[in-house]
């Protein structure tokens, strides 16, 4: 690979980034609507926290005022840090009953209060003939668009899932996005994209699949480590071009947690790496000389691309397992954003708990 197309590669991976987790956007409102065939009043009791439905996407265990001003005491199905649902303090405001509320959140018990300073959320129903148009609103501060564009699609998502409840009765959990087969379709389109870069040929193909099989073996690496710290569940997210994500089913315990998760996407690899060396040099001791190539070459790649993400720049693994070391003043290279911390943390649903890069 030239040096055009290495500076190429890592020039458009840092302004991907730069987008996606960093360019400051300010306060932002993302809108979501949909006409749902359904009576405004029973979607009323499913949308509002203290409708009979209002657990029909097993989202909300039980809701209860707290004092006579709108404030209320949410608990959620989500798992936090103990391993028990979370709680959460909420205030809702405008509220017409069948028609429209506003919520606000105070604080949980798993992120910090300044997390939902800027955040609003708003439902509204209005009658289109013998269905109803629900329209969903979440206000807040971004940096960076990718929590804006996940906020959007999980609304979208959310609607849809909603839809489907009215007509059937009946909660689907999960999405395609989620499903193995779409994981593996993306770790594909990401071998596809990085193609074009090594050549057009049988040689480039195999490196850009080489390249996402590092990519997968890094995140194997943290999804062994979640389930070692005791995490139910653990899932692998591609992103194409991007790399990907490994996420736990619950908040993180612990920062020595935090740093043996992001030490694992490397040092699962780095075991690996004598073995394939090993393996190489069998192989090519056999007469097997491309075996030998393409074992040396994934080698080579394993230990280049996990030495960079130990670099010391901030959501790195380096630079989260630095940080642990060094909670009061990290000595990062590059600190971009909260974003990672607030998007990994807190994205609205159980997938989206935890992740590391």
């Amino acid at each position: 690979m030239s040096v055009i197309v290495t500076v190429t590669l890592v020039a458009g991976n840092l302004g991907l980034i730069f987008l996606l987790m960093t360019v400051p956007l300010g306060l932002r409102t993302v809108t979501v609507s949909r006409v749902i065939k359904a009576d405004r009043q029973r979607l009323w009791q499913a949308l509002w926290p203290f409708g009979g439905d209002a657990g029909w996407s097993g989202e909300i265990l039980s809701a209860e005022p707290l004092d006579g001003e709108g404030t209320a005491l949410i608990r959620l199905s989500w798992e936090g840090r103990d391993g028990r649902p979370i709680d959460r303090k909420a205030r809702f405001e405008e509220v017409s009953e069948g028609r429209r509320f506003s919520m606000t959140v105070i604080e949980d018990t798993v992120l910090d209060s300044s997390f939902w300073a800027n955040y609003r959320e708003t439902a509204e129903l209005v009658p289109e003939g013998d269905a109803t148009r629900v329209t969903l609103t979440q206000t807040d501060r971004y940096r960076g668009v990718a929590f804006l564009i996940f906020r959007f699609f999980a609304m979208r998502r959310e609607l849809r899932k909603l839809d489907v409840w009215a007509a059937t009765g009946t909660y689907r959990k999960g999405g395609w996005f989620e499903h193995p087969l779409s994981q593996i379709g993306f770790a594909a389109l990401s071998a596809l994209i990085l193609w074009p870069f090594f050549g057009l040929n049988l040689g480039g193909l195999a490196l850009a699949a080489i390249l996402t099989s590092v990519v997968a073996l890094h995140e194997l690496g943290h999804m062994a480590a979640f389930r070692l710290t005791g995490h139910r569940r653990a899932r692998m997210i591609f992103i194409p071009l991007l790399g990907g994500l490994a996420m736990g089913g619950r908040p993180y315990d612990s920062r020595f947690e935090v740093a043996f998760v992001a030490l694992m996407g490397a040092g699962f690899s780095a075991f690996l790496v004598p073995v394939l060396i090993a393996a190489s040099g069998f192989a090519g001791s056999e007469g097997h000389r491309l075996a030998a190539m393409l074992l040396a070459t994934l080698a080579g790649c394993a230990s280049l691309f996990n030495i960079a993400n130990l670099v010391p720049v901030w959501k790195f693994d380096g630079g989260q397992v630095l940080r642990q070391i060094c909670p009061g003043r990290p000595h990062l290279l590059w600190r971009p954003s909260c974003f990672c911390r607030r998007f990994w943390r807190s994205a609205g649903g159980p997938a989206f708990r935890r992740a590391s890069c």
